[in-house]
């Protein structure tokens, strides 16, 4: 259980952050755009759909790092209080009851959608320029495989952590606001005791 954590781990925060780079992209597509229509006055055709397509670039590939990283906006306000094996039971419980159904419907019905896409060369019809967006659609399927992935490392963590009564480390963590600010207080009371 602990090698595929670390594999699915390992798989998830490569590509969020390989996909963090379309919002370089995407400003600089921006900027651009800005540039083209006010300094030369000649605004571009592609370019909205263009930061349509990197936004949902972004969007549909982050999701599993953000739960990988444990990212995700929580409402743990009685979460938290639980022992670590009632957290892990309730994760268990609630992945397969609300997680798993909807990103294996993410990506059954996403890989339709993409194919469909595929075999008719969808461009946007929302557009002047008409541009391709059948590549971009194969992310809908793409995002769901890999929240799939990193959705079974999460029910081995809770296994685990059911098994142990501790959670397994990751390799990435988001760190809540408010650990950030009492450890910013904390290291300014030790620099303070230290001037003293």
């Amino acid at each position: 259980m602990r090698s595929y954590i670390k594999f699915a781990d390992t798989l998830s925060t490569s590509m969020g952050k390989a996909f963090s780079w379309c919002i370089v992209i995407l400003m600089g597509g921006t900027v651009y755009e800005v540039i083209m229509a006010y300094a030369f006055n000649k605004p571009t055709l592609w370019n909205f759909d263009f930061s349509m397509q990197m936004y949902g670039a972004i969007l549909m590939m982050s999701g599993a790092y953000c739960l990988a990283t444990e990212s995700h906006v929580r409402g743990d306000v009685i979460y938290r209080l639980f022992r670590s094996r009632t957290q892990g039971w309730i994760d268990l419980i609630l992945y397969f009851i609300f997680f798993f159904p909807g990103v294996i419907a993410l990506a059954f019905y996403g890989f339709e959608y993409a194919a469909l896409a595929w075999k008719i060369k969808e461009t946007s019809w929302s557009s002047p320029a008409q541009i391709n967006i059948y590549m971009v659609k194969s992310m809908i399927p793409a995002a769901g495989v890999l929240l799939i992935i990193q959705g079974i490392s999460e029910v081995f963590r809770s296994i685990i952590c059911i098994q142990t009564g501790n959670w397994p480390a990751r390799m990435v963590v988001a760190e809540e606001t408010e650990q950030m600010l009492m450890r910013t207080a904390q290291e300014e009371e030790e620099d303070q005791k230290d001037v003293i």
